[in-house]
């Protein structure tokens, strides 16, 4: 497997046989958390930032040699999406803190990316459409992204402000 696949591919996990996009985002996760643990969410936010121009340009170059436009087998936009999400979650918190609050943030941030990613409302789903190349392949997962963080950050006001 060459470099680029194995990118947009994020380690080969885009090549499951069952809802690829699903997976992908589960195995990019640990390596957030990884990141966010050792390094701080800004810097995982700044990872997003850096692999999503590489990600872009990446499925730019196999969309020109003749790959099919948001293959299913790509699932880096999964990865930078649900780092976006976990980064924006993580970074609002302090989680590290309340082993509950920890784990309940992992699993949101896994569930409410996949909701605006699967649902795609609004600019999400307008993104999906008609936006071409990998900005378009992209986008749709990073602004699904923020909706979730943001989503997931409001959740865990309301939760805290019931001190629940």
């Amino acid at each position: 497997m060459n470099a680029r696949k194995l990118l947009l591919t994020f380690f080969g996990s885009g090549l499951a046989p069952f809802a690829p996009g699903t997976v992908g985002t589960a195995v990019s996760m640990p390596f957030g958390l990884l990141i966010i643990y050792y390094f701080g969410a800004s810097s995982l936010t700044t990872l997003v930032i850096v692999l999503s121009v590489i990600s872009i340009l990446e499925i730019n170059k196999y969309e020109k040699e003749g790959g099919e436009h948001d293959d299913k087998s790509i699932v880096i936009d999964e990865t930078v999406g649900v780092w976006l999400t976990m980064a924006i979650t993580f970074g609002g918190l302090s989680l590290w803190q309340n082993e509950y609050v920890y784990y309940v943030a992992i699993i949101l941030s896994f569930l409410s990316f996949r909701l605006f990613d699967i649902w795609k409302p609004s600019t999400i789903g307008y993104i999906d459409r008609k936006v071409k190349g990998g900005l378009g392949v992209v986008g749709d997962d990073l602004l699904a992204g923020f909706a979730a963080g943001v989503m997931n950050l409001l959740i865990f006001r309301i939760l805290n402000y019931f001190q629940i």
